[in-house]
């Protein structure tokens, strides 16, 4: 993807995250306010399903949508902050699992496998980097679902939706770019690659299991 695609992404998603706010805050009890704010994931979710042919994953963004529509036109929504939550503290329960499956004993944790797609070389050094990568993005994620759940159960509804909507974005760029430029600062024999190789290989992180044609 060209770099300036990169940016127009960036730039699209920043306004998202704001618009998703300020829905949640201003409008957050509305039924229709569920489909605004969910549907967009949920099509961005079953795009990529679609693109790896992961028919269990498109399947379940069908069904996802048909909820959602049936919501937002019969304004049958119960304890809409929850389904919020849940939606929040559910991907990060997913990625954390996709990722931990990977440090299982025999299995290639999920870090390694992207650098070797990129056509890193496989040292013993890149291995135990990469494996100890895939665990603090674990440790990320687990991390992540602890605050949503504290700050929503502790916390203004104001201060949940920002943390969700704005600083999870932001949390999640500041550890891809911290990891990327402490590893040639830690490793400088490693090959460099750029950033949007990086990049690339993190966005297919989330389905790198799923079966390709």
């Amino acid at each position: 993807m060209p770099s300036w695609r990169w940016v127009a992404a960036g730039a699209a998603l920043a306004g998202y995250a704001l618009l998703s706010h300020g829905l949640m805050v201003l409008a957050g009890d509305r039924p229709w306010a569920v489909a605004a704010l969910l549907g967009p994931l949920v099509l961005a979710l079953g795009g990529l399903a679609l693109q790896h042919r992961h028919g269990p994953t498109v399947l379940a963004c069908l069904t996802a949508l048909a909820a959602l529509a049936w919501i937002g036109a019969s304004g049958q929504a119960q304890s809409i902050h929850r389904l919020y939550l849940l939606q929040h503290a559910g991907i990060h329960v997913v990625l954390g699992c996709a990722f931990a499956i990977t440090l299982r004993r025999g299995a290639t944790p999920l870090v390694t496998a992207l650098a070797a797609r990129e056509g890193a070389a496989m040292t013993p050094a890149r291995a135990r980097y990469t494996r100890r990568v895939t665990v603090v993005w674990v440790g990320y994620f687990c991390a992540m679902v602890g605050l949503s759940l504290a700050l929503y159960a502790w916390a203004p509804w104001w201060v949940w939706s920002l943390f969700a909507n704005l600083v999870t974005p932001l949390a999640v760029l500041a550890l891809f770019v911290g990891e990327y430029l402490l590893r040639y600062r830690l490793h400088p024999e490693f090959e460099r690659t750029s950033m949007l190789q990086a990049l690339r290989a993190y966005r297919r992180a989330p389905l790198a299991g799923a079966r390709r044609p």
